[in-house]
C-alpha cells in the first residue's frame, strides 16, 4: 500500500464541504470527576468525593459532534424522550452548532443517559438510564419522513447503532435500498445483534471482538482475522469491512479481496470511550472529501491514535488531524 503524503494532506484540506446524515441511538454522557480517600463503611466500595460534573454528547450525537468538529455539516436523526435530559442534550447540540430539527421526541422513551464516575483518571463505575425496546411503527414512519426530506441534500450517511431500539431491521430494509439507488455512501457502526441486517452497505466498522463474535470465530492471529473478514463480507454483501484492533491498529478488507493493515499510531491510551465514533466520522468525512477506502482508513487510524489519549469522548479538528498526520507519517 503506497500513499503519497501530499494526497492525504489534500484530502484533509478538503474537509468541511459535505453534509452528512447521522442516524442512530442518541445519548447524553454524564461525567462525575472526583477523588477517592476512603472505603465506604456500608460496603467494600470506594467513596468518591465529586469535584466536577460535565455533560457531553454521546452515541450518535457524539458522531455528529465529531463530524461538526471536522468542519462538515452533521444532520442528526434519532429519538429522544420528553424529559430534562433531552433539554440538556438540545442545549449541547446548540452549543456545538448541530441542528435539532431532525430529532424526534418520543413520550414513551427516556433519553439515554450514561453516567461515568471517574477518580484519579480511572473510571470507577458506569450507570445507565435508558429504554431499549424497538421504536414503534409510527416513530419509524416519522424517521422515514424526515430521512426522505433531506436525502437529496446529503453526501453520506452514518448509521450509529448502539442497540437501543432505533435501528430496526424493518427500518434498514427501507433505508439501505434508497441510499444505494441514490449512490449515497453508507457507513455502519454495528451492534452484534443487528449485524446481518446491514446487507449491501458501503462499509461496516466493528472492532475485532465484535467481528469474531458475529462470525463465530475467535480472532487470535492475522489468519483468523482474514477468515472472519471473508465470512462477514460474504454474508453482508458489503463493499468493505474496517475492523479496529485496539493496540494493533486496524485492518481494511474490500469485496475485491484487497487487504490493508494500519498499525496503531497511539502514543499512550487513557480512554477508548468514543474512539469508534471518531473512526467512523473521520472515515466518512475523508470519503466525502475524495479519499479512497484505503486513504480514509489511514486518516481515521491517525485520528483514533490522537483521541484515545484523551479522557472521555473526544473529537478532532481537521487542523489537528493534519498535524497528527505530519507527526506520524512525514519525516
Amino acid at each position: 500500500m503506497s500513499m503519497k503524503p501530499e494526497s492525504i494532506e489534500k484530502i484533509i484540506a478538503n474537509f468541511g464541504k459535505a453534509k452528512i446524515l447521522i442516524l442512530g441511538d442518541i445519548m447524553l454522557d454524564e461525567y462525575l470527576y472526583g477523588d477517592v480517600g476512603r472505603i465506604s463503611p456500608e460496603a467494600p466500595v470506594p467513596v468518591v468525593d465529586i469535584k466536577e460534573e460535565r455533560l457531553k454528547l454521546g452515541g450518535a450525537a457524539n458522531v455528529a459532534n465529531n463530524i461538526a468538529t471536522l468542519g462538515d455539516e452533521p444532520i442528526l436523526l434519532g429519538i429522544v424522550g420528553e424529559d430534562d435530559a433531552s433539554v440538556k442534550l438540545s442545549q449541547l447540540l446548540k452549543h456545538c452548532n448541530i441542528t435539532r430539527d431532525f430529532l424526534i421526541n418520543d413520550s414513551e422513551r427516556r433519553t439515554t443517559i450514561k453516567t461515568r464516575i471517574i477518580a484519579q483518571s480511572q473510571q470507577i463505575v458506569r450507570a445507565d438510564r435508558e429504554d431499549t425496546k424497538d421504536i414503534s411503527e409510527n416513530i419509524e414512519k416519522t424517521i422515514l419522513t424526515r430521512f426522505m426530506s433531506i436525502i437529496d441534500k446529503i453526501n453520506a450517511i452514518i448509521i450509529s447503532d448502539y442497540g437501543k431500539g432505533v435501528i430496526t431491521a424493518s427500518l434498514l430494509e427501507k433505508l439501505i435500498p434508497i441510499c444505494k439507488e441514490k449512490n449515497i455512501f453508507i457507513a455502519v457502526d454495528p451492534k452484534e445483534s443487528n449485524f446481518f441486517n446491514y446487507k449491501g452497505v458501503s462499509v461496516v466498522t466493528p472492532n475485532h471482538h465484535e467481528a469474531g463474535f458475529v462470525a463465530g470465530r475467535r480472532i487470535v492471529n492475522e489468519n483468523d482475522l482474514k477468515n472472519v473478514s471473508r465470512i462477514l463480507l460474504d454474508k453482508l454483501q458489503a463493499e468493505s469491512l474496517l475492523i479496529t484492533r485496539g493496540s494493533e491498529g486496524m485492518a481494511l478488507f474490500t469485496a475485491d479481496d484487497q487487504v490493508d493493515y494500519f498499525p496503531t499510531v497511539a502514543r499512550k491510551v487513557f480512554d477508548v470511550t468514543g474512539a469508534g465514533d471518531t473512526v467512523i466520522s473521520v472515515f466518512v468525512s475523508a470519503i466525502a472529501a475524495g479519499a479512497t477506502l484505503q486513504e480514509a482508513a489511514l486518516i481515521s487510524n491517525c485520528a483514533a491514535g490522537a483521541v484515545v489519549a484523551e479522557i472521555g469522548t473526544a473529537a478532532i479538528t481537521s487542523r489537528q488531524l493534519a498535524q497528527e498526520f505530519k507527526d506520524n507519517f512525514i519525516d
